[in-house]
């Protein structure tokens, strides 16, 4: 067994040539039914630790890519899937019997968990870094001319295993992080002549905050809320909202007095994340840096988004829009999201997020990347404004592989549709945050039994029902995330509703020994909402 250490320049040149590998295996990659590949998943979330923990049961998340043994439907296809804890055997079961043509054991055999058996707060991919014997079993069990790897977003850690391992991360460099970034989206936009709100670059503490929020109240007297945001973030966990209006009747005398009066109302601010504070939010700026923007307004505002693949040849592939649901106190937390986007814009979304890949794809961006908006209306049509971009793996990309994975269908530039092989448009609505304080203590058998009894599991006859996720955080939290596809977008949110409908029914019992105080997830009326 051997540990290899590297320069950073010497990794970089590495992990450059390893990238390169995939340019020329591309079409092979992406033909999965036809390609004789192993694929090593690393689900880490290699974010700010200390921002995840405002998520709870976070540690669960790492289920999300669980879609990927999905991939296993392609008879010759190897997978290697790590978790920082053992998976619950049922729920890899249930993955395993959705593969359709493909028997259980065929799947089963190839199909290789790993663990380091660790449940600290550290990121799973140091985890690994920091077990040279799992590093080994993983290389013994991939070829590495054969083999890519997958995670859920890139940083150096993945990097650093990327090039231990000597096999391919499909993902963007982490060199190019910046560029997913508040401040970078920022700058991107402004290059592409994408519509944003007004605001500022990145700061990197309390006062320059304080001095761009008062440039952007200079520039808009009249303006009534600011959003403070962490330079990264997840989920809207790292944003704060500024209230303006109990200052309008302050006339400060200068630019020096207008930024003192803003940094002192700093400590005021409305955050999204629960028990944060002003103290614990400004201690972060100097490490990650911080923007100022102008919250825009709007009753019947929405928030959809694009999704995007970029090829290691450099094309761009535009493979979604959604919808998103959000919730929290100031409607910035990511619940879950509906597909696609609603017709009046989603053909625009297409257009600005082909325009915004071709950018990162000349900066050298890869795989997978999405942009968030926010749709206000305006007549008989919608003011479609840029808020960020994120290059990872989102709350969306798992819901739309997994009705891909499912049906083997595909996505209609022309219409903004996805379409099952038999030619049928699918709709869906997923959450990642349905969540009750009566479900708690339901183990993912549970669930199944539940599902099996009500008959809200997917069909693969019709290619309706019901997928989860995130079973593993049902027992402990009471949390579970779901994709629930059907061939109308009222039939989707139907099958939820059904879905809710029948977990509060099936835990009746536990209601009269607890009260139900947490959050409902996605309100079965939301539509209705506007």
């Amino acid at each position: 067994m051997q540990t290899l250490h590297f320069s950073s320049s010497e990794q970089a040149e590495q992990f450059r040539q390893l990238q390169a590998r995939l340019r020329d295996s591309w079409l092979e990659i992406d033909q999965f039914d036809r390609s004789d590949y192993d694929i090593l998943v690393v689900p880490s979330l290699s974010l700010d630790q200390r921002e995840l923990t405002k998520i709870q049961g976070v540690h669960y998340y790492e289920e999300r890519l669980l879609f990927s043994l999905i991939r296993l439907r392609n008879p010759r296809a190897r997978l290697v899937y790590v978790s920082s804890q053992p998976l619950h055997p049922s729920i890899v079961d249930y993955y395993l019997h959705l593969l359709p043509g493909i028997p259980f054991s065929h799947a089963r055999e190839r199909l290789l968990l790993l663990s380091p058996y660790d449940a600290s707060d550290k990121p799973l991919t140091q985890k690994i870094l920091e077990r040279p014997r799992l590093i080994e079993r993983m290389r013994q069990a991939i070829r590495p001319q054969k083999s890519y790897m997958i995670c859920f977003n890139s940083t150096a850690l993945e990097r650093d295993l990327s090039v231990q391992l000597d096999i391919p991360l499909f993902a963007v460099d982490p060199d190019l992080l910046y560029w997913g970034t508040k401040g970078g989206s920022r700058q991107i936009f402004a290059e592409c002549d994408v519509p944003h709100p007004d605001g500022s670059g990145t700061v990197w503490n309390g006062q320059d905050l304080a001095v761009a929020s008062a440039d952007l109240w200079e520039r808009q007297p009249s303006l009534k809320r600011m959003v403070v945001k962490l330079n990264e973030g997840f989920s809207g966990e790292g944003n704060a909202l500024l209230d303006l209006k109990p200052l309008q009747s302050i006339n400060p005398q200068s630019h020096t007095e207008r930024a003192a009066i803003l940094h002192q109302r700093f400590e005021n601010l409305s955050f999204q994340a629960k028990n944060e504070n002003w103290t614990n939010f400004s201690n972060r700026i100097p490490e990650i840096g911080a923007i100022v923007e102008a919250f825009v307004e709007g009753e019947q505002k929405r928030s959809p988004s694009v999704q995007g693949r970029i090829a290691p040849s450099g094309e761009v592939e535009i493979v979604s829009t959604h919808d998103q649901i959000l919730g929290g106190p100031d409607g910035q937390v990511f619940l879950g999201c509906t597909f696609p986007a609603d017709e009046a814009y989603r053909l625009q979304l297409q257009e600005i997020g082909l325009r915004i890949g071709k950018n990162l794809a000349a900066k050298g961006a890869l795989e997978r990347f999405a942009v968030d908006f926010l749709a206000i209306p305006e007549g008989d049509r919608w003011d479609l404004q840029a808020i960020e971009i994120n290059l990872r793996k989102g709350g969306t990309t798992h819901p739309l592989m997994t009705l891909q994975f499912l049906t083997n269908g595909r996505y209609d530039l022309s219409t903004g549709l996805f379409y099952s092989q038999q030619g049928r448009p699918k709709y869906y609505m997923a959450s990642d945050n349905l969540q009750k304080e009566r479900y708690r203590g339901l183990l993912p058998d549970d669930l199944m039994d539940i599902m099996a009894h009500h008959q809200l599991h997917f069909d693969r006859c019709t290619e309706t029902g019901t997928v989860f996720h995130l079973m593993g955080c049902l027992s402990e939290f009471g949390k579970l995330g779901l994709t629930c596809i059907g061939n109308s977008p009222q039939q989707a949110e139907d099958i939820y509703n059904q879905v809710v409908n029948a977990l509060d029914q099936e835990t009746q019992a536990a209601v009269q020994q607890a009260a139900d105080s947490s959050s409902p997830g996605i309100p079965i009326s939301w539509r209705k909402q506007g």
